[in-house]
This record gives C-alpha cells, sequence and structure tokens, in this order.
C-alpha cells in the first residue's frame, strides 16, 4: 500500500471517529421515525391481502386506500394521496399548485425563487399551461442573505389575493441551508397569525424522514414529494405522494384524475407490495444516506473544498453542496461518484441541455432507477461558481467507497 493510500485510509478513519456522535444522532432518529411508520402499520392492521393491487379504475383498491391514511398518520396530516401515476416530484408539486389556485389568485414564494424545474409549472419561463397562463400571480421573496427566510417582507406580501404560501424545503440548486422542522414551525404560525386561512404549501422532496417530525405535523396545509426520494428506500420505481388537509389533498386527486372522480380512481397494479415495504424500510435507508452524506462533508472540507452543511452542522435535507470554483473538477467529481456506481460505472458524465433547466446539466446517476436520487448521485448545473451536489447512498459502506474514490479523484487534478 502506497503512502497516499495510507494517508487517505487515515483521514476516513479520522472522519468516522469524529463523526460517531452524529451517528448516534442519526440512528436515534431513525428509530424514532421507524416506531411512527410501524404505529400507522399496526394501526391500520396491514395483511397480506393488502398488497395485491388492482387494475383499470382502480376502484374500491382497499390496499391503496389503507396505504394513503398510513402515510397520513404517518406525516402528522389528515389526508394522502400516495399514487405511481405521480411521475415526479415536480408532478406532485403541480398537482398541488393547480388543485389550490383558481384564477386571480396570488401565490407567495417565501424561500427566494423555486427549484429550476418548477420554473415552467408558475410562469417564470414561458411554457404552455403554466399558472401564468391560466391567470395565478406570484410573488418571489428571495432569502436573506444569511439563508434565513425573510418572514417581515413575505407577511408584507400577503394581501386578500393571497391563496398561499410556497416553502421549499431543501437547498435545490441553490447553496443556501435547508430548512429545519423548527424553522418551518416557526414560519407557519407567524403566517397564521396575518393569514388564518392561507394554504402553506411545503415542497419536501429530499427532507422526508431527516427529521422526526414532517412539515404536515407542524402546521403545513400540502405536503409534496416524490416517490423515487426519501419515502421510497431506494425501491420504489415510480411515484410520488401529496399529504396535508383532508380538503387540499383531494383538490390535488382530481388534478391527477377528474374533476368529481379525484381519489376514488387509480390502479395500483403491481406497486401496493414495494409502496408498503418501501415506506417500512424508508427511515433506515435515509439514515445511511445522511450518515454518508457527513463523512463526505468532512473529508471534502479537509480537502480544502467549501461545503454546505460542514459536518458538525444540522442537516435539515439530504443534499451536500461542494462548491468546486472549476467546471473541470466539477466534471471530475460527478465522474468519479459515477464510477462507483452499480449501474454504468464505466460510464463518462458530460454536461447538455437538459429539459426543465437553463443550463447545461452534469448528473452522476448510476441507480438502479433513472432519476432516483436517494441513490447515491450527483448532480450540477454548469455554471459559476460550479457547486456539485451529491445526495443519496441507499447503504453507508457504498457512500463510504464512494467518497474514498471522489478523494483519490480530486488529489490527482493539476494543481493550479
Amino acid at each position: 500500500m502506497t503512502d497516499h493510500n495510507l494517508e487517505l485510509d487515515g483521514l476516513l478513519q479520522e472522519a468516522e471517529d469524529r463523526l460517531q456522535e452524529r451517528f448516534r444522532q442519526i440512528d436515534l432518529t431513525a428509530r424514532q421515525n421507524q416506531k411512527k411508520v410501524l404505529q400507522a402499520f399496526w394501526d391500520e392492521r396491514v395483511s397480506s391481502s393488502d398488497l395485491s393491487g388492482s387494475t383499470g379504475y382502480g376502484l374500491d383498491d382497499l390496499g391503496r386506500d389503507k396505504l394513503e391514511r398510513i402515510y397520513a398518520e404517518a406525516f402528522g396530516a389528515e389526508a394522502a394521496l400516495v399514487r405511481p401515476q405521480i411521475v415526479s416530484g415536480t408532478h406532485a408539486l403541480r398537482l398541488g399548485l393547480f388543485g389550490v389556485l383558481r384564477p386571480g389568485d396570488e401565490i407567495v414564494f417565501a424561500t427566494g425563487k423555486p427549484y429550476d424545474t418548477l420554473e415552467g409549472v408558475i410562469g417564470l419561463r414561458p411554457v404552455s399551461g403554466s399558472l401564468a397562463e391560466w391567470g395565478v400571480s406570484h410573488q418571489i421573496v428571495p432569502l436573506r442573505d444569511d439563508g434565513e427566510v425573510d418572514m417581515p417582507r413575505v407577511l408584507a406580501l400577503i394581501s386578500p389575493r393571497t391563496k398561499a404560501v410556497f416553502f421549499q424545503r431543501s437547498r435545490g440548486y441553490a447553496m443556501r441551508p435547508a430548512l429545519s422542522i423548527r424553522t418551518l414551525r416557526a414560519c407557519f404560525l407567524e403566517v397564521r397569525k396575518v393569514a388564518e386561512n392561507v394554504v402553506i404549501m411545503v415542497d419536501n422532496c429530499y427532507g422526508e424522514f431527516v427529521e422526526s417530525l414532517e412539515p404536515s405535523a407542524v402546521g403545513a396545509d400540502l405536503v409534496m414529494g416524490s416517490l423515487i426520494k426519501n419515502p421510497g428506500a431506494g425501491i420504489m420505481t415510480t411515484g410520488g405522494y401529496v399529504v396535508g388537509t383532508a380538503e387540499a389533498v383531494s383538490h390535488a386527486a382530481e388534478q391527477l384524475t377528474a374533476p368529481g372522480v379525484g381519489g376514488e380512481y387509480g390502479p395500483t397494479h403491481d406497486f401496493l407490495r414495494p409502496l408498503y415495504q418501501s415506506l417500512f424500510l424508508a427511515p433506515h435507508v435515509v439514515g445511511q444516506a445522511l450518515k454518508g452524506s457527513l463523512l463526505a462533508a468532512y473529508v471534502l472540507e479537509r480537502l480544502g473544498l467549501a461545503v454546505s452543511p460542514r459536518w458538525e452542522e444540522e442537516k435539515s435535507d439530504l443534499i451536500l453542496s461542494i462548491i468546486f470554483g472549476d467546471a473541470n473538477k466539477l466534471l471530475a467529481f460527478c465522474r468519479a461518484v459515477q464510477s462507483t456506481a452499480p449501474i454504468d460505472s464505466f460510464v463518462r458524465p458530460e454536461a447538455d441541455a437538459m429539459a426543465g433547466y437553463d443550463d447545461p446539466v452534469v448528473m452522476a446517476a448510476g441507480t438502479f432507477v433513472q432519476g432516483a436520487s436517494l441513490e447515491l448521485s450527483a448532480d450540477a448545473p454548469m455554471r459559476p461558481p460550479f457547486i456539485g451536489y451529491l445526495q443519496g447512498g441507499l447503504t453507508y459502506e457504498h457512500v463510504y467507497l464512494a467518497v474514498s474514490r471522489i478523494a483519490e479523484e480530486l488529489r490527482s487534478l493539476p494543481k493550479h
């Protein structure tokens, strides 16, 4: 073994030694979330007959209806819509937005410009069928310089026309902190003081089971996300969810099917078994990904890179942001991630145009499920300051090996 390898092994061992207390906290949260999910299974008396699925219209699908009640209980909500027909987190968000908003309404985005793929939905980019085209206006409140929500400005913009206030929990493609449940609860309380009936909406992608409570348990009316992220535990091949008040979820369901039909339609085919099983596994798998993210943060920071959040800081989503400041370093990082994947490890990622994004995007995703970002993956829009986003990891062991490879590749780059 070379001195270089010994040095890297020493750094990884140092990281694990320093992270033991953080790992213990993650295990405790995973245990709390596992108990919450299991309690919902027990309360609904899940049996093997609930895993059978339905075809056609999906009428009287008792297993589907029971699963949605379990989601509602686990997420601290009144109701849930959990369907394989929801193809992405953006689709789930679209259902919630169009379900709640009507022509002449206004929505306030409290956490700055929303994630890139939502820009077309609300009308920041001119596309057919956006909220703007339907006569729904919007206000965007940038985050403060410290990354916190500018609540005085948000509250000042709420008017009689304001139907909804929208919070994005995760950082998305932005160098800002994810919002903790504690922060979201405080924001929701302030909104309620000035607008009791406004609909509070949350993009929960990458945040599920990172903490012991979900936004719907602390005051959100509508919370949306993807099943190829956290709650799908790496085994769901498609799907999304909407949880919240019974009225708001009902409106979202009518966007998925048709007004007057709503959640009564929707066959589950062979998806019920993985839908149930993934929810059961999700608290543990999310914990594995979180441990891997802390390890990556520690090692990459020791290699001289700026990361967010740092290893000792609070995490409220799965994403780790790494500032490379150089396109070649960013590409090398993504290629190192790809080279450790179980699928397509031999593929060399390149930046290219991608639907829903203004900039070319590079993606390292040798995943079993296309785009499944609870699996170890990395992506980045190719724009200065060339920030890479690392997320996921079904097992801590996989992330450990990937971090070792990433460190090797970055250290081998020519020094400028």
